[in-house]
């Protein structure tokens, strides 16, 4: 069958936002012509102080600048600015391994799949997957799996194989790393084909250092996640909000309900107040969730027909 390496593939666009990675873009840039010989590589530079740009131009990247800060405002101008059949999302730490492009890209052609996620392996390897980031990890996609649904493992990775219809249909929102939430999340919603396949994870070259803030960034990660829960499944977050006020109104009812049939008078006014309060707001929170759900249907089947009439890659040829 026709390979991607080989040439005979689709049109393929490796892209690799970057912010201060002098030490690490060149190998970045070498290792994916080496593994995709074919593919265009573009590196988004984020407004670096350091040479990565002068850097990634004389690796052989096409280099251009994103002067607004954050890994989502990179993704949206790279998934804006760049036309293929097939994009590679790889970060530019040099951290994921360029050998697993092809496999990866063979994998979401074969399945006929929207996208396929590099599961980061680090073999025991110091350093190289901090535990912090590692428990994060498990427990934020945890969340997402437990609100949308999938099986995903490592919601979090930055090393990505995405179609075009895909690439072309994501409304890119978020503006720092809480973009991979966010990637995830869009093809849980749409209900698109993906996939995952190990790859392997290495330590940054000696003297880079991540950008990456453990708690900082983890509490936007779980403030997108709420967003998004809030945006797509608005009727299960504001019919659990309905449900605990109503029963916290009933609980607090029942003793005045009690005492008003045995003596006919109702002794403590405000509490009465606030029972009849907690029931309207469970009535308000219904409402609002009925209608923001039939928004949030309208804008998902919107989201769902673009996505449909943007045409797929042919599925590789089996021997």
């Amino acid at each position: 069958m026709h390979t991607v390496a080989s040439g005979h593939g689709p049109d393929v666009a490796v892209l690799i936002p970057c912010f201060n990675e002098e030490l690490a873009i060149a190998c970045v840039v070498r290792a994916f012509r080496a593994s995709l010989p074919h593919a265009r590589i573009h590196v988004f530079d984020n407004a670096s102080t350091d040479r990565t740009v002068d850097v990634a131009r004389e690796a052989g990247a096409v280099v251009r600048s994103v002067g607004l800060r954050g890994k989502g405002n990179v993704v949206r101008r790279m998934f804006a600015d760049v036309d293929a059949d097939i994009y590679v999302l790889v970060d530019g730490d040099a951290t994921y391994d360029a050998s697993s492009a092809p496999a990866m890209i063979e994998r979401l052609l074969r399945d006929g799949a929207d996208m396929v996620v590099g599961v980061r392996k680090d073999d025991n390897l110091a350093g190289a997957y901090r535990n912090g980031h590692r428990l994060g990890n498990r427990m934020l996609t945890g969340c997402v799996s437990t609100i949308f649904g999938g099986t995903f493992t490592d919601m979090l990775s930055g090393y990505r194989v995405f179609t075009r219809r895909y690439v072309k249909s994501f409304p890119a929102l978020s503006t720092g790393f809480e973009t991979e939430t966010e990637l995830t999340v869009h093809a849980l919603e749409l209900r698109m084909p993906w996939s995952e396949m190990d790859t392997s994870y290495s330590t940054r070259p000696e003297g880079s250092e991540s950008k990456l803030s453990t708690y900082k960034d983890g509490l936007r990660i779980l403030r997108t996640i709420l967003r998004l829960f809030i945006a797509e499944r608005p009727l299960h977050f504001f019919g659990m909000v309905g449900a605990l006020s109503f029963v916290i109104g009933v609980v607090i009812a029942v003793p005045l309900l009690t005492t008003y049939l045995s003596t006919h008078e109702v002794p403590r006014l405000p509490t009465a107040l606030l029972s009849t309060g907690l029931a309207l707001v469970a009535a308000i929170s219904l409402v609002c969730g009925l209608i923001m759900n039939a928004v949030t249907r309208g804008r998902r089947e919107m989201k769902r027909l673009f996505y449909l009439a943007i045409p797929g890659p042919a599925r590789a040829e089996t021997s």
